[in-house]
């Protein structure tokens, strides 16, 4: 959510480090705010709202500095004001800027106004300040008195501080909340997102929990949790500005949707044979522990959620293997029950996100075989911690709102699904048939793509309601949950997703004229009775848009019924989710939202 950057430079900082924040507004925010260094003090600015008009006030103001940092905050506590944005600061002298969430704030709070410091702000946050000015006074080093506050936070936190009276250096600090080091030529960097400074640099230092850093512009320095000097391996990567910008597509969700032929084409290449799943895609030994899997756990949040329930079908159909699903927010909190030979997954397009991470963690201390991490970033903290993994390889994924993460994911489900049956002697003829339906799927995704102009047809009549219902039976359940999350996420409707069968127990109370009801009919045993269900929505004055195998034929009176392309049956999860992105993206076109960036979200969900 949040994004910090920082930089110490033989060159004035002001503009790269506000160029950094643009390149991180896609993980969502509310407010944005600089802290430069000056010979006759530190220039403190801060705006609530886009970062351009932080650029209007730097223009105005024309600073210059060689060292600085910089912040977009999204609103935990305190509502989101100039007030309320980083940098905050304590006596003129230390600015720190914050991500994460700090859990003992109020009892911190309550010591440092004892002590006699005035809080200005409403965050959490503005205490690390004060905590840093208050050990500068009895401390030998700036190190030192972080490490003093260090030792008093409890809770997530990646930090940055300007100090004042050191005119050369920023300091660093991470604790479950990602930062890492970018070297550059002449500066040095630190950020949250290596996107902030990916223009700027192609090595970084990924730190690590309990690691505080000095960063100058000709050096830098790395202590680990027990303040020794240590070294971190310098990480090089290829961040493309082709990758990171909108090209010819007026929003960045709108060219992921469009990408996801190439991106789960990159996400099955070199892990599929001709007839076979290929062995160890998960990491070296993984068919060896896949074959002695039981059970399976999956934990995940929002649309990784739905990818983990589209995937517990294939597990159970494919692989034969029974599957717990939780939300990673609530997974430790339910005292769970570890059965003989479980396989703990998580699911993350970031692999950022602090409640999947939490059930990480929680997971590697009980008796599971290994935990599996399923995720798009090859340097996160998920990809690290987890003892196998499949990156998913869509690319950036800007918008908020996920698209190709969720299709490739569900490749990367099936990718799995079809390792541990592999691993465990199971279906050889099914999984040569999945495989055989994988590589035809980029084409199949294509296909489904050009059914753009008929959805642009059907979206004012979505675009004009304020509620919306979905339906789906069976693997189509979780899909149409992602659909109905995608339209609230993006256009504010309010959208709920329902098993279609449940219909009558409850929902069909809500049908009129004002609930457009938007239903997946796929070729399947389940499509009759589905049909049913939705002649119950017409029966009384339902609107109904229907996406339907083209052998399903029905009335659907005043709404639509679209035909998507043929495929095979268990890989329709991922093509009928193709048009529900469209939709989304389309009726929030009409409504005039910030679809990548809406309301109150952000990317990486970086606190619990």
């Amino acid at each position: 959510m949040c994004g910090i950057i920082a930089a110490a430079s033989s060159r004035n900082v002001g503009k790269l480090l506000v160029q950094g924040l643009h390149r991180m507004e896609y993980r969502g925010y509310d407010s944005a705010g600089i802290a430069l260094h000056q010979d006759e003090g530190v220039v403190h600015l801060r705006t609530l709202g886009k970062v351009k008009l932080l650029e209007e006030k730097m223009i105005q103001e024309k600073p210059r500095s060689k060292l600085g940092i910089a912040h977009t905050r999204w609103a935990t506590h305190g509502e989101p004001s100039e007030i309320n944005a980083h940098p905050h600061k304590s006596s003129e002298r230390i600015y720190i800027v914050h991500n994460g969430i700090i859990e003992n704030h109020v009892e911190l709070k309550k010591e440092l106004e004892e002590k006699g410091y005035a809080f200005t702000s409403q965050t959490d946050s503005e205490l690390i300040a004060h905590l840093i000015e208050l050990y500068l006074q009895d401390s030998s080093s700036f190190i030192d008195a972080i490490y003093k506050a260090k030792k008093r936070l409890e809770g997530a936190y990646a930090i940055a501080v300007l100090d004042y009276q050191d005119p050369n250096s920023i300091v660093v600090a991470r604790h479950k909340s990602p930062l890492l080091i970018g070297l550059g030529t002449d500066e040095n960097l630190a950020a949250s997102d290596p996107l902030a400074i990916a223009q700027l640099t192609n090595e970084f230092i990924f730190l690590e929990d309990g690691d505080v850093a000095r960063i100058s512009s000709d050096s830098y320095e790395i202590f680990d949790t027990n303040q020794a000097s240590v070294q971190r391996a310098i990480t090089k990567l290829d961040i493309t500005s082709q990758a990171t910008s909108k090209g010819d597509y007026r929003h960045f969700m709108e060219k992921e949707i469009y990408e996801q032929p190439e991106a789960i084409l990159n996400t099955i290449d070199g892990r599929v044979g001709a007839e076979d799943v290929l062995d160890n895609i998960f990491g070296l030994n993984s068919n060896e522990l896949f074959s002695k899997v039981e059970r399976i756990q999956i934990a995940a949040c929002g649309t990784s959620l739905h990818a983990g329930r589209v995937a517990a079908n294939w597990l159970s159909s494919i692989a034969g293997l029974p599957c717990q699903i939780d939300y990673a927010s609530e997974y430790r909190y339910r005292n769970p029950y570890v059965d003989k030979n479980s396989l703990f997954i998580t699911i993350s397009q970031s692999g950022e996100t602090a409640d999947t991470l939490a059930a990480l963690s929680y997971a590697k201390e009980q008796e599971y075989l290994a935990t599996v991490g399923i995720c798009n970033v090859p340097t996160s903290t998920l990809a690290r911690e987890s003892d196998f993994v499949l990156f998913t390889n869509a690319g950036p994924e800007i918008g908020v709102a996920s698209t190709k993460a969720f299709t490739t994911q569900l490749a990367g489900l099936l990718l799995l699904t079809l390792s541990l049956a592999k691993a465990r002697g199971l279906n050889p003829k099914l999984r040569t048939r999945v495989v055989e339906a994988l590589r035809t799927l980029p084409e199949v995704i294509r296909d489904a793509l050009k059914l753009k102009d008929q959805i642009i047809e059907m979206a004012p009549g979505v675009a004009s309601k304020d509620n919306s219902l979905f339906l789906g039976r069976g693997i189509f359940y979780p899909v149409a949950k992602e659909g109905a999350l995608k339209l609230k996420e993006i256009s504010y409707i309010h959208a709920e997703a329902y098993p279609a069968g449940e219909l009558k127990h409850g929902p069909l109370a809500l049908i009129d004229e004002d609930m457009p009801v938007i239903a997946l009919a796929p070729e399947s045993e389940i499509a009759e009775k589905l049909i049913s269900n939705l002649e119950e929505v017409k029966a009384r004055g339902g609107k109904l848009y229907v996406f339907a195998d083209p052998s399903v034929t029905m009335d659907v009176k005043a709404g639509r019924l679209i035909h998507l392309p043929k495929c095979d049956f268990l890989l329709t999860p991922i093509v009928y989710t193709i048009p529900l992105q469209i939709l989304a993206y389309e009726v929030a076109l009409l409504r005039g939202t910030d679809i990548d960036q809406p309301r109150n979200l952000a990317k990486s969900v970086t606190v619990e």
